[in-house]
């Protein structure tokens, strides 16, 4: 008896059904399993239901739109997220990088051009982001980072939730601390270079973690800008493992 591989489920939320359905119909024949949604309310019901492996939302919608829904995603689920954005609206796309969504892809776009975004997104969210200690944890000045179960918790113990995109971040900081890392760097650490971003997605992602991580994000403790130069953790980072220092 063979394992076969678990399919890959998707949620399409889109409210322009000539776009929604022909492009569910495609993404099944790609070997995905695609659930539509035609509102940010109907998404949300459906994620009470199944939890997807990735979210393709569109930005543009009456009611809620994509941006309140993807920071509830980000935030709340960690959910992998592609927005489907209008041509020339380069502030949707700023901003829905800010807030943590993976990937982006402008209309009309080339659906083969979707599925390798989709491909390239799931690969980053399973590729493990630090050495293969897969069991210790990360631990500087009583803020501990689990990278099995990407939680974060700070000093109180009280866990602080982050984004799928914060968390490689801040794992990629916390593998180099002291080290400066130059933007170009943090890009192929965090994104790859496949997401096709830019310098100020990640001095966005930059700014959402010092938000979360930092007593006053401006004047951070923890990440430092380095002039000409990048980032730079610059606390000390301990490894825990089982319970005790690696």
């Amino acid at each position: 008896m063979t394992n076969e591989p678990a399919l890959v489920k998707l949620l399409l939320v889109d409210d322009e059904a000539t776009l929604r359905e022909p492009l569910a119909t495609y993404l099944v024949r790609q070997g995905f399993v695609v659930r539509e949604a035609e509102s940010a309310a109907a998404a949300r019901s459906a994620l009470l239901e199944e939890t997807p492996d990735l979210v393709l939302l569109d930005v543009m919608m009456p009611g809620e739109d994509g941006l309140s829904l993807c920071r509830h995603l980000v935030e709340s689920k960690a959910l992998p997220t592609i927005l489907l954005t209008a041509k020339g609206e380069p502030t949707d796309r700023i901003v829905g990088l800010e807030i943590g969504a993976d990937d982006y892809v402008v209309k009309p776009f080339e659906p083969r051009e979707l599925v390798a975004r989709i491909r390239s997104v799931l690969r980053r969210a399973a590729r493990p982001a630090g050495p293969p200690e897969d069991d210790a944890l990360y631990e500087f000045e009583g803020w501990r980072l689990d990278p099995l179960k990407r939680r974060l918790t700070d000093p109180e113990g009280t866990t602080v939730p982050i984004s799928t995109a914060e968390f490689r971040l801040l794992t990629a900081f916390l593998d180099r601390p002291k080290q400066v890392i130059d933007r170009d760097r943090l890009l192929d650490l965090v994104q790859g270079r496949e997401a096709h971003l830019f310098d100020r997605a990640v001095d966005n992602q930059v700014s959402r973690l010092r938000r979360k991580i930092e007593t006053d994000s401006r004047n951070p403790h923890f990440i430092q800008t380095v002039r000409g130069g990048g980032y730079r953790f610059a606390a000390d980072v301990r490894r825990m493992a089982n319970g005790g220092a690696a």
